[in-house]
């Protein structure tokens, strides 16, 4: 957690409150390099804290061949945005003091396609695990139909905006 946010009112650094956040966000928005441009796509995950290194790594599933890829091949650097408890705080009659009440994690990284067998089955397990609470025996042949993406995020910031009383 390297990054300084602006608003240190809202900033998480709590670990167990940034997992909170990563475990019940289920929709990672990945971000890549595409010429320049931003390219975000997002995608179910699984993911591990590493404490020695003070590392997430994130594992998520995918096509074989196709543009996202085609883009970690060419150029690794990635980032990560993860969000959840979403809910508007109205004010009435004054647009200017709408907000949000969020929780959120961001993070720059690398991303890799995992080639070893294992390592994807491990990954797709932390997948199923975060998306369905289960765990599941994976063939070689059905790891076999898919890649399996890898982002090791070092560089990390949470914050949140909770409710208060309600």
């Amino acid at each position: 957690m390297d990054k300084e946010i602006r608003r240190k009112d809202r900033a998480v650094t709590d670990i167990n409150k940034i997992t909170k956040i990563i475990d019940e966000a289920k929709i990672l928005h990945l971000g890549l390099i595409d010429k320049g441009f931003p390219h975000i796509v997002p995608l179910h995950y699984g993911y591990e804290y590493d404490a020695t290194k003070d590392i997430f790594v994130f594992y998520m599933h995918s096509a074989k061949v196709g543009h996202k890829i085609e883009l970690i091949k060419e150029n690794g650097n990635a980032c990560i945005e993860l969000e959840t408890d979403i809910e508007l705080d109205a004010a009435e009659d004054i647009p200017c003091q709408y907000s949000s009440f969020y929780s959120s994690v961001i993070g720059q990284g690398k991303a890799t396609i995992v080639e070893d067998i294992e390592e994807k089955k491990y990954g797709l397990n932390l997948l199923m695990k975060n998306q369905t609470g289960r765990t599941f025996d994976f063939s070689n042949q059905m790891v076999g139909t898919v890649a399996v993406i890898k982002v090791e995020i070092s560089d990390y910031t949470a914050k949140a905006r909770v409710k208060i009383n309600g």
